[in-house]
């Protein structure tokens, strides 16, 4: 299997868009005085936070949120926004929504779990618990270990993680199937030098944690995660929480949410990203991290454990956000405060959670709507809540263009229909007045090689939704796939028809003009 890496170059393409367009942004939210031992303070807190959240969900269009901050040992604030379902209620502390690749918290803390339980070693090749693992390169196949796959620094790529997103196969073995397939698979890197963001590392996670427990994935995070800490509204198959008041996830087409009530999940994904929770359920999670590994009187990791999985341990750069990578955590350090932190999107929902470990107080955030490039916009409404429980001012708006960039996908097959009408129009003209044709050059200049320059473009998002990524951004971005699908299949159709008709009426050569002579001369 050999990927190719081009959607790379589109990441870094819009990072640096729209990191330019933040230049220009402004800040819609004031200053917050830090929060101290003050409970009106406290109260005062929260309430700014409540709003900035409104302000985002209005901005950005979201149906529904869940909020939830804790503070030392203790959860301080519940709030649910908006609704949880199209002419729904209210989501409550104890409504299910998916958190995407928050799960890959969990898929770290069970590998800790287990390190610390004599069953695993980090720095063990992952050969040791599934012998038959395989890249294309055997020796790299020896050589990525536990410890590479939890900072994701094996070496697997970015695009096979996106790619089995939309692999919907539902037996038990669709995980192992999926990364048995990885035996052709060459890697982007060597192993152990730098970070690349792939679920592929913690879809393996997931097999390693069965072979190494003798349990499933599942059932493993159920009885040694989810139960220890009372998270009883906590799944890890859809069907489940469907059955307990799952949130209904929203997709964006051209920015407007509509809600997605059948969309299937992949199984075989379940370990980098497709654990459900709630907000009530993640407080008791984020108090268990902020009190090194100890919920009420459960120990589920050991203080040591927890440091491990908060250290920085490689420089990560995702889609313009630069921060550090430990396990299954991003790291964020100034001289005044460290944030320690992971978003996860799946196609309909979004989540945030953060911790900051100085001020011991941590917050999820979850969302009932998603969409591939809504989610930096998602994600800077959670920093900017982080940002004010720290006591700080959130600072400008960012990627506010976001969704006028999706309504502004609707003006490509608008500008096809009237570059269609202008075409005929001229042509038309032509047929009727030979006097009013183009030159040669400006035939093939103007009115056949410059138009098919747009047409081109908009060709090529062919490639995108044709090839192996097509089923990732049907699901993530579907405006865009059939905006790609049908503008794209116009456009190549248009780009041969419209050169055939230039060519065709004017094939003819223009009649030859009557020579004038200087006046005063005869013949």
């Amino acid at each position: 299997m050999s990927i190719r890496k081009p959607l790379s170059e589109w990441l870094a393409i819009w990072a640096v868009l729209a990191l330019t367009v933040d230049l220009f942004a402004v800040s819609l939210v004031s200053a917050a005085p830090a929060p101290g031992d003050n409970p009106a303070e406290e109260i005062d807190g929260y309430e700014k936070a409540d709003a900035y959240i409104e302000l985002q969900m209005d901005r950005l269009n979201v149906p529904g949120a869940a909020l939830a901050i804790v503070q030392g040992d203790k959860i301080v604030h519940l709030r649910g926004f908006g609704k949880a379902r199209p002419d729904g209620e209210v989501p409550s502390p104890q409504t299910p929504f998916f958190v995407g690749s928050v799960t890959k918290s969990f898929t770290a803390l069970a590998v800790m779990q287990l390190v610390e339980a004599g069953k695993m070693e980090l720095d063990a090749p992952v050969q040791r618990y599934l012998p038959w693992f395989r890249v294309a390169d055997p020796q790299a196949s020896a050589e990525i270990t536990v410890r590479h796959l939890l900072n994701q620094t094996s070496g697997l790529p970015l695009l096979p993680g996106w790619i089995t997103l939309a692999d919907f196969d539902d037996r038990p073995d669709a995980c192992e199937r999926q990364t048995r397939a990885l035996a052709t698979l060459r890697l982007s890197r060597p192993v152990g030098s730098t970070f690349e963001y792939s679920n592929t590392n913690y879809n393996v996670l997931g097999l390693v944690v069965e072979a190494a427990s003798g349990e499933s994935y599942e059932a493993y995070i159920e009885n040694h995660i989810f139960a220890p800490l009372e998270m009883t509204h906590s799944y890890t198959a859809r069907a489940k929480a469907e059955q307990n008041g799952l949130a209904m996830g929203h997709r964006y087409w051209f920015s407007y949410p509509v809600s997605t009530p059948n969309l299937p999940a992949p199984r075989g994904s379940v370990a980098s990203g497709q654990l459900i929770s709630s907000a009530e359920d993640m407080s008791h999670y984020l108090i268990a991290h902020l009190n090194e590994g100890r919920y009420g009187n459960v120990q589920i990791l050991s203080p040591e454990g927890i440091d491990e999985m908060h250290r920085s341990a490689v420089k990560a750069n995702l889609m313009g956000v630069v921060g550090q990578y430990g396990m299954g955590w991003f790291t964020e350090e100034d001289s005044q405060k460290r944030i320690i932190w992971h978003d996860g999107i799946v196609p309909d929902f979004m989540a945030y959670i953060a911790l900051l470990p100085e001020e011991r107080r941590g917050l999820v955030l979850l969302f009932n709507a998603d969409h591939f490039l809504m989610t930096l916009a998602l994600l800077k409404a959670g920093a900017g809540v982080t940002t004010l429980l720290a006591g700080d001012q959130p600072g400008p708006v960012r990627f506010r263009f976001i969704p006028w960039v999706l309504r502004g996908l609707l003006l490509i097959p608008f500008l096809q229909i009237v570059g269609v009408v202008t075409a005929l129009r001229f042509l038309s003209r032509w047929r009727r007045d030979v006097n009013r044709r183009p030159s040669r050059r400006r035939k093939w200049m103007r009115h056949i090689l410059l138009p098919l320059i747009p047409n081109a473009l908009v060709a090529l998002t062919l490639l995108l939704v044709g090839g192996r990524l097509g089923g990732f951004i049907l699901l993530y971005a579907p405006d865009f796939a059939w905006i790609a699908w049908i503008s794209g299949t116009f456009a190549v159709t248009w780009m041969f028809l419209r050169t055939g008709l230039i060519l065709w009426i004017l094939r003819e050569p223009l009649p030859a003009r009557p020579l004038v002579q200087p006046s005063g001369l005869s013949a």
